[in-house]
């Protein structure tokens, strides 16, 4: 089980270099976090501080009420059996075999039997899809291979923290779904606290339930997954579309002359993306910590971009009534108009619909009777005429008979 991570106001510099400063924020108990933000905004020195590598000029790290800058090294040592950390490279000692490598966590901070350790890394291998490569070297395998190594010495000691520090890093992008499918799974069973530090955005929009964004030296932004992905913030957009236009430079920041240029431009900035179904565990169980699609964006009554959660039927046919649009005070006032007189207008419409319905109903009784007179004559005529035909032939066999009759009759009379 994963515990709460609780930041308040850090601040860190080197020197006269301001890295960041007054960072606050929450990762919550069992959920994924993705940290995002451009290259050099300190998000991998933000890591080094929650396991107390490094210590804040000031501010507090809380994790079960232990200030983590400020315990005692016999505390912090405590603290940071909690955690698994992925580093950006593995981290690997380069002379042992993967196995050694998974193993040593438990050798150096447990007392177990060679028979247990030997059994807890071989699971571990096993849940990162290593069972076969335990006993070759770090330079005998893939930069894949030694990611999933890495995650699997993160693992051995069962930790309720884990922090991914660019674990997509040098991967093809097959090789980074296959490891997001893998965090989100090891989500779903073990339940630990995780933040990923990441530059790629397919990560950040697909798998995590919250998402952070660095920039200038302060958080600009964290929270639910939604929220972010749905943000108008300049920053949020351009980073999220991966655009040269916003307020991010190629020094991290773009100066005042830049940024005016480009307004006097014309370039505007581009809309937000549709957002993505979140990952679903491999069993098809949603995680614990997972939210329904669309939730954020109705409890907070925001509109998400065209074309979100596609194959999320249920979101987007009950959208409309649980999030009705923003009301701005021009709608209060038409709303108020409606009301003087909202009675009369309902009466007037309903008498035109049902006038309109009652013609409708008289228009087609009538052409209902029109037809079936039409019918009825068609049919008399139909009747009639074989009729008359017969009667053609009748009449000349009788005409026949009345002239063989009176020859016979004058045949005779001349005959006496």
């Amino acid at each position: 089980m994963g515990v709460e991570v609780k930041v308040e106001g850090l601040t860190k510099s080197f020197g006269r270099q301001v890295i960041w400063e007054d960072v606050t924020l929450t990762l919550p108990k069992g959920e994924i976090s993705v940290l995002l933000g451009p290259s050099g905004t300190g998000k991998s020195v933000f890591l080094k501080h929650l396991i107390g590598l490094l210590r804040p000029d000031r501010g507090h790290v809380y994790i079960e009420g232990k200030d983590v800058p400020n315990v005692s090294e016999k505390h912090l040592y405590e603290v940071r059996k909690m955690f698994g950390v992925l580093f950006q490279d593995g981290a690997l000692f380069g002379s042992m075999s993967i196995y050694d490598n998974v193993a040593f966590p438990l050798r150096e901070h447990t007392k177990k039997s060679e028979s247990e350790i030997r059994k807890i890394a071989m699971e571990k291998l096993e849940l990162t899809g290593l069972i076969g490569a335990e006993g070759k070297l770090p330079g005998e395998i893939s930069g894949g291979m030694r990611k999933r190594a890495g995650l699997a010495r993160a693992l051995v000691l069962d930790p309720e923290i884990l922090l991914f520090d660019e674990p997509d890093s040098g991967l093809d992008p097959v090789r980074t779904a296959y490891l997001n499918q893998l965090i989100v799974d090891l989500n779903a069973q073990i339940e630990a606290t995780m933040l990923i530090v990441t530059h790629d955005i397919n990560t950040a929009r697909t798998v995590p339930d919250n998402i952070g964004l660095l920039y200038r030296r302060h958080l600009a932004m964290f929270g639910p997954r939604e929220m972010l992905l749905s943000s108008q913030e300049p920053v949020v957009r351009q980073f999220l579309n991966a655009r040269r236009q916003g307020p991010i430079g190629m020094a991290e920041e773009k100066d005042a002359a830049e940024l005016e240029a480009e307004k006097d431009s014309g370039a505007e900035m581009p809309s937000l993306p549709p957002i993505p179904p979140q990952i679903e565990p491999t069993t098809g169980v949603a995680r614990k910590s997972q939210r329904p699609a669309g939730q954020w964006l109705k409890e907070n009554n925001v509109t998400p971009p065209p074309g979100s959660f596609e194959g999320e039927g249920s979101y987007a046919n009950s959208a409309t009534s649980s999030a009705p649009p923003a009301t701005t005070d021009a709608d209060m006032d038409q709303r108020g108009q409606s009301k003087s007189n909202g009675g009369r207008e309902r009466v007037s419409v309903s008498g035109k619909s049902s006038q309109s319905t009652s013609s409708s109903s008289k228009s087609a009784a009538s052409k209902s009777t029109s037809t079936k007179a039409t019918a009825s004559k068609s049919s008399t005529a139909s009747k009639s005429a074989p009729a008359k035909k017969s009667a053609g032939p009748a009449t000349k066999t009788t005409t026949k008979k009345t002239t063989t009759s009176a020859k016979k009759t004058a045949a005779r009379k001349t005959t006496k």
